[in-house]
Parts: C-alpha cells; sequence; structure tokens
C-alpha cells in the first residue's frame, strides 16, 4: 500500500505523507491547466504536483531539483557524510556520466560468467600435479628444472672417428618408428630432397612425430642407395661443421635433434648465418662427406631451427616443414594395423567420441598423444582415465613451464591467458609490454614475432580466423576452454620472481582504451584471487576497490565476483562484502562499499539474489550518510540486468515499507525510480540462458517486465509518486515510459494502463495525481501526449 492516506499505515510520521486539498470537479475552469486544490495560490503553481508546498514545508526541506544547476561537489573525495541534495544530484547526472563505465560493467559481468562456467566445469582444472591452487597449503614434489633441457638424455656414446660421438639405434627403437606409420602429407618431397641433397633440416613443433618422419626417411633413402648398416643419433651434433669431418660409419642414416635454444649454439648460427660464401663452404663439406660415404643426414628441430635454416648458409641443404598428421589416423593405425574391416574402424571411431578422446586429440593433436592412446587401447587399458589425464590442463601448464622459461614464451601465454579470444594484434602487444618488465632494458625493441612460434612453443594456442569471404582480425584462443586460467594461476603461485611485474601489467591493461581489454584483465584479477583470496584481498584487490579510478574499482568488484563464484571461496568473499558495505563515512569507506554495491550486481547476484540485496541494503542505510546511494543505485540496475528482478523489487518493498521521511525510505525510492529510468543495454558478451526473453535493447528492463511483476510495482510506483522528494524524478519517469519507452516495446502502454489502473485504486489522492499529470501531458502546448491521452481515457472509463 502507498502512503496517501491516514488509514494505510499507523506507522507514517506526522508530515511524511501526500496529502494535496480536495481537487475541483471535473468540468471545472482550465482541469488541464490547475492542480487539484490550486486555488488561491501563484499562477505558477499549475506546474506543480498536488500537495507540493504542504510537503515543503512539513519536511522542512527544499526541492532538490532547484539546485541542480548550482556548482556540483565531488561527494566523493571528502570525508564525512553526504548530504541527501548531494546524492540525489548525482544520481540525477549520473546516466550521462557513467554511461561507458555502466557498458564496461555489463561486458566484465558476461566475461566474469563465461570464465566462472569455465573454472567450474572440471573439478581437475584446481590442480597442477600436486600443488593444490586454491588451497593455502603448498607442496610439489619434483625437481623444478630449466626449460629445453631433455629429461632422461640418450647416454654418451665412445669417441668415435673423427671426433663424434654416436649411438646406434637398435632393432627394437627403429621398429617403434617404422611398423605402423603414417606418413604426413609431403613425405615424397621430402624423401626426394634428402637423397638429392644428403642433408635435410626438418622442422616441427615438439610431440609431433618428426624424430619418426626422419627414422622413416633416413631408411627409405638407405635402402634406395643399396642399403646401410642402419640409422644413428649424433650426441654432438655441431661436430659435423667442424674441418675435416667424416661420417663415423659409412652407409649410415644420421640423426640429431637441435632442440630450440642452447643446442643451437654459436657454431650452427655461424654456419647458417655467417654469410653466404662462409656458411655455404662449410655445408658443402658436410655434404661432400656424406655423400663420399654413402650417408645422409637429417637435422631436427624447431622454430629457431627453420629461420637459420632460412639463412644465407642454408642454400646446400634441403629444407621441410612437417605438416601435422590427423591424429585420429594414428590411433587407428597403431590399433587396427594396416588392414582392419569398416566395422572395426567404425567401432574404434564410436570409443574414440564415447570416451572424448576424439575431442581431447582435437584439443592436443600431437602424434605423440595418439600414440600414446593407441597404447592404452591395444592393452585394453582404461581409455577414460587416460583421455582425463590428456585433457588436464593443469599437467599440460606444469609441463609447458617447465619446457619454456625465457620471457618471450611466458610474456606471451600469460598474455593470451589473460585476453583469449582478442585479435592477435591486441594480444601481441599486451605480451610486449609485459616482456618489456621481465627483462633488463634495452637499447632497441626486440624484433619479436609472436605468430611465428605458435605452431612451435605455444602449440595449445590457436589463431581462429574469419571464414572465407570474410574480413576480421584473427583471434587468439586456447585449444582447452581451462587452459588459460590454469597457466595464470601457476604463473601466480609459482613464479615468485614475477609476481610483481605480472601485476604491474595486469593493473596496466585495466587502463587500457579497448573495454574488452579492461574487462578481460578484471577476469584475469580474479583468476588470480581465487588461489589465495587472502593474500589477493591485502595485496591489491582493497587497494582497487578503494581507489579513486572507476576502471580500478570495477576491475576489484569483477574480480570479488569471479573469486565468489567458488563454493570454497564464496563464504569469504561475501563476508568481505558485507565489512566494505558497513564501513563509515570517510571517502575511501565509501569506495569500498561502491565496490561492493557493483560486485553483487554482477555475478553473485545471478546466482545468489538474496545475499546480494543484503549487501545492498547495508551499503544504503547509512543513516544521513547518502554517499553509497549512486552506488547502490546502479547495483539494482545491474541485478536486474541479472535476472533478479523479483528478489530486487522485495527488497525495494521492504526497505520502503515505513513509509516515511526516514532515509532509507527516500533512498529506497530513489533507487527504484532510477531503476525504472535505465534502458536496458544488451551485454556484449551474453550466455543463451534465456534472460533477455523479454527484453527490447533501449526499454527499462521494469516496463518490459511489468506484467510480470505487476503487483510489487504498483505498489513501489504508488509510494514514488506520492513521496516528496522522489515524487518530481518518480513523474519525470513515468512520463518518459509513456512518451519514450512504450512505444518500442509492443504492449507497453496497455500494461502501464494496468498499472496506473492499480495505483489510481488505491485509497488517498493517487487517481486525482495521475489524472491531473495525464491531463497536463496529453495538452502540452509543446509536445502533446498521444499516450497520456490514451491513458486519461482508460483511468475516465474506470471510474
Amino acid at each position: 500500500m502507498s502512503d496517501d492516506s491516514a488509514s494505510e499505515s499507523p506507522r507514517s510520521r506526522a508530515g511524511a505523507v501526500d496529502r494535496p486539498h480536495d481537487p475541483p470537479r471535473r468540468g471545472d475552469t482550465e482541469p488541464a491547466k490547475r492542480d487539484p486544490g490550486v486555488a488561491g495560490r501563484d499562477p505558477g503553481a499549475d506546474k506543480r504536483d498536488p500537495g507540493v508546498d504542504k510537503d515543503r514545508a512539513e519536511a522542512g526541506k527544499d526541492d532538490p531539483a532547484r539546485d541542480l544547476a548550482s556548482p556540483r561537489t565531488d561527494a566523493e573525495e571528502h570525508d564525512g557524510p553526504v548530504s541527501e541534495r548531494d546524492a540525489l544530484r548525482s544520481l540525477a547526472e549520473g546516466s550521462g556520466r557513467d554511461d561507458a563505465e555502466r557498458s564496461e560493467a555489463l561486458r566484465a559481468g558476461a566475461l566474469a560468467d563465461e570464465i566462472a562456467r569455465r573454472l567450474n566445469a572440471d573439478a581437475s582444472g584446481t590442480r597442477i600435479g600436486t600443488l593444490a591452487l586454491f588451497n593455502a597449503d603448498v607442496s610439489f614434489g619434483g625437481g623444478f628444472h630449466p626449460g629445453g633441457a631433455h629429461g632422461g638424455g640418450a647416454p654418451a656414446g665412445g669417441a668415435r672417428p673423427g671426433g663424434v660421438s654416436v649411438l646406434a639405434m637398435d632393432v627394437t627403437d627403429i621398429a617403434d618408428h617404422t611398423e605402423l606409420f603414417v606418413a604426413p602429407e609431403g613425405y615424397g618431397d621430402a624423401l626426394d630432397a634428402l637423397c638429392e641433397r644428403r642433408v635435410l633440416v626438418l622442422t616441427a613443433a615438439p610431440g609431433s612425430g618428426r624424430e619418426a618422419v626422419a627414422v622413416n626417411l633416413l631408411g627409405e633413402a638407405l635402402a634406395m642407395d643399396g642399403g646401410g648398416a642402419g640409422c644413428h643419433r649424433l650426441l654432438t651434433p655441431a661436430a659435423v661443421l667442424d674441418a675435416g669431418w667424416e661420417p663415423p660409419v659409412k652407409n649410415s642414416g644420421y640423426l640429431a635433434a637441435l632442440d630450440d635454444g642452447p643446442a643451437l649454439d654459436e657454431t650452427f648460427t655461424s654456419a647458417f648465418l655467417g654469410g653466404h660464401a662462409h656458411g655455404s663452404a662449410r655445408w658443402a663439406a658436410v655434404v661432400a662427406a656424406l655423400r663420399a660415404s654413402g650417408s645422409f643426414l637429417i637435422l631436427t628441430g624447431g622454430h629457431d631451427l627453420d629461420v637459420l635454416a632460412a639463412g644465407p648458409g642454408g642454400d646446400q641443404v634441403a629444407r621441410q616443414p612437417l605438416l601435422p598428421v590427423d591424429p585420429s589416423a594414428i590411433v587407428e593405425r597403431r590399433v587396427l594395423g594396416h588392414s582392419g574391416s569398416a566395422d572395426a574402424h567404425a567401432d574404434l571411431r564410436a570409443l574414440l567420441e564415447r570416451t572424448g578422446a576424439a575431442a581431447a586429440l582435437r584439443e592436443q593433436p600431437a602424434a605423440r598423444n595418439a600414440a600414446r592412446l593407441a597404447s592404452v587401447i591395444r592393452a585394453d587399458g582404461d581409455v577414460s582415465a587416460e583421455v582425463a589425464r590428456l585433457r588436464d590442463p593443469s599437467e599440460q601448464v606444469r609441463a609447458w613451464f617447465h619446457r619454456y622459461r625465457a620471457p618471450d614464451a611466458v610474456a606471451f601465454a600469460l598474455a593470451a591467458a589473460v585476453l583469449e579470444e582478442c585479435g592477435y594484434l591486441t594480444v601481441a602487444d599486451a605480451a610486449v609490454r609485459l616482456r618489456t618488465a621481465l627483462v633488463a632494458p634495452e637499447a632497441s625493441p626486440p624484433d619479436l614475432r609472436f605468430g611465428d612460434r605458435l605452431g612451435h612453443e605455444q602449440q595449445w594456442i590457436r589463431l581462429d580466423l574469419p571464414a572465407e569471404g570474410g574480413f576480421a582480425p584473427p583471434r587468439v584462443r586456447f585449444r582447452s576452454a581451462l587452459l588459460g586460467q590454469v597457466i595464470l594461476s601457476y604463473a601466480w603461485n609459482l613464479l615468485d620472481g614475477r609476481r610483481e611485474a605480472v601485476l604491474d601489467w595486469l593493473r596496466g591493461l585495466l587502463h587500457h582504451r579497448d573495454l574488452e581489454v579492461r574487462a578481460r584483465a578484471s577476469v584475469a584479477a580474479g583468476v588470480l584471487a581465487l588461489t589465495d583470496p587472502h593474500y589477493a584481498v591485502h595485496r591489491f584487490l582493497t587497494a582497487w576497490a578503494g581507489s579513486t579510478s572507476w576502471p580500478l574499482r570495477q576491475a576489484a568488484a569483477t574480480a570479488l565476483g569471479v573469486a565468489g563464484s567458488r563454493p570454497e571461496t564464496a563464504d569469504a568473499v561475501w563476508e568481505l562484502l558485507h565489512e566494505w558495505a558497513r564501513g563509515n563515512s570517510s571517502a575511501h569507506q565509501r569506495r569500498l562499499a561502491g565496490t561492493a554495491a557493483n560486485a553483487v550486481g554482477g555475478l553473485l547476484g545471478r546466482t545468489a539474489p538474496d545475499r546480494a540485496v543484503a549487501v545492498l541494503r547495508s551499503a544504503l542505510d547509512r543513516g544521513d550518510d547518502w554517499g553509497t546511494l549512486p552506488s547502490v543505485a546502479w547495483g539494482g540496475v545491474h541485478l536486474l540486468h541479472q535476472g533478479q528482478t523479483a528478489a530486487l523489487l522485495q527488497a525495494y518493498l521492504d526497505w520502503s515499507e515505513p513509509q516515511d521521511l526516514s532515509p532509507m525510505v527516500v533512498k529506497s525510492l530513489s533507487a527504484f525510480v532510477f531503476a525504472v529510468s535505465q534502458p536496458y543495454e544488451e551485454p556484449v558478451v551474453d550466455t543463451a540462458d534465456g534472460r533477455g526473453d523479454a527484453r527490447v535493447p533501449g526499454v527499462p528492463v521494469l516496463l518490459t517486465e511489468l506484467p510480470r511483476h505487476h503487483d510489487r510495482l504498483a505498489e513501489l510506483w504508488a509510494r514514488a509518486l506520492a513521496r516528496r522528494p522522489v515524487q518530481d524524478s518518480a513523474l519525470e519517469a513515468l512520463h518518459t515510459w509513456i512518451d519514450e519507452y512504450a512505444g518500442k516495446s509492443p504492449g507497453s502502454l496497455d500494461a502501464v494502463g494496468a498499472l496506473l489502473l492499480s495505483v489510481a485504486r488505491r485509497p488517498g489522492r493517487h487517481r486525482e495525481r495521475l489524472t491531473w499529470w495525464l491531463e497536463k501531458w496529453a495538452r502540452d502546448r509543446d509536445k502533446p501526449s498521444a499516450g497520456a491521452a490514451r491513458l486519461l481515457r482508460t483511468l475516465d472509463r474506470a471510474r
């Protein structure tokens, strides 16, 4: 019930209700220009609502709207309570000033929803080996050795002629590579090139099966050359470039594995890049020695070797980038052999789909993963368990960080983890800035080409190109949904010396001109907070939440939403938000309360609306300090966008139930009027959950959802229209509903008519007030309202 009648609320204080004088009967002189009960007042009084002057006299306050043009004080920046007038002024002016910030909040909230869904999709994503990322107890086993080194390297061979240490490959080793071998595309060209040049540089990413391809190529080349003494591994590859080198064993195939990094020592760099004449001469000598002994040499490696071999000294050797093989084809060949019936192939493919193995191989298409999976299937092992191990992002991240420690690789991995799905150039620029923070100052910008290395050291990342005929920048995406989050968690927990640099870099992203970058950086901060909320609160979240910078406060709100989405951290996050909401009246504490209100209007409010409105009440119910009203009002709007209309409206009803002039009543009704005034904005990233089924972009949510929440809205509208100083803004909002928004949403004007009928039937002066204002709007000389005229007729017919 509203408060227009003395019998409605015995708790109402004297002077708290709007009681217009008795109105003139319909048909009196100039009914459209005269407020009920205006006889004897000044000529300008016809522009005011019934009973306005009495409200002012009884309340002892001036109309805040009169001072809207006065200089505005920044209430946020001074300690002590903020006045009602300043808060209402800030609320009235905020819609234009905060458009960009509001859009950012909606975007960040939508991204937070998606991140939380991914984090909760697989419990295995919360662990890395024996390190419990989201636990305070940290313990891990095993060494943390530098990347690039091979575990369990081949034993050193004895000294051989020419000073090269070699190791013959045994029959079992060769058979493992050659039996059931699946040749990649371009294999024939590689074989022809090897036979012609004698030296082949074969490059591909680690785990691609490049060694198996090399062994097969060497075997076939030897067979075509009349047979030979088998294959040997070169354990000190650089020795082939020594003057006078000769193959230790004639008629043999030699395999030298050169991983990126230290393995490519100065000798190879000089041979390929030391000038055309110098490099060509050295490799010409190697080729001549191999040809004289009837031998062949294959150098396998990754991106660095491929770049070196393209240098001026590489014109004497053949180069062949290895194209990937379909991992499913490898599984089928290793399980079914060279034959296998059509039914057997169909059954195997069904097994791969049923157990998730097919999806796992799409995420990690390396040949070694297919070979391992095939061995489990052949042994009748637990395929589902192997798939779970293969898809566990924590194991992938742990292995990757053990292998790659250079700032170039780490910087791009972290940039992709934060900005996944952004364009490549955006991610690359962010990676360059992070790399700069991780290395010593350099005299000139480095020649970084992250894209060239993606298929080698960043195999877990793919660049998604637009569909044929479309134009869009390539998007950076991980092959597994959880990888980016686990990468962030790993780096935050274990790269101790780089934590400060990562945090400074992340904070810098929060001021990026691209709002999507800001939003994703905010979500990344939440992922970091998940690992140790207590540390995060004291390390950066409180400082951000109390900052005078809106991007930092929004980042803190989003981060808390992500951190609070996990059951094990939810209670701690909610306790923190209540603590911030109940703070004192200092400017810093108000900003903390505002951040709390913003946080519960996002992901947290969507999943726990009752807890969200409790935080909003704590933030709003601060007696004579009105400084948190704008933040709470925006928090309510965001709750509406999260689909929590019923919970919010019930809260406004409960908070304004006394219907007196107490601050909490006026604050609650002011927040309600603000909510009915804000048009709906479609989130940039949304999930298909039906929240926006009945919503119309550019129309307030509470108008499109009016039929669903008719009773609650009727009571709140009645209270707002009868209560000073909310009354003016409520009338303006109603006028805007009728003239601007109702025409954009089919059926809305009829719904407003039903709403006004419900309000008019309440005891008191509601009908008179509505009739007076509708008539005034309908007969406005400059802009008569057809909608108001129609609603006026609706009220007249219902008498």
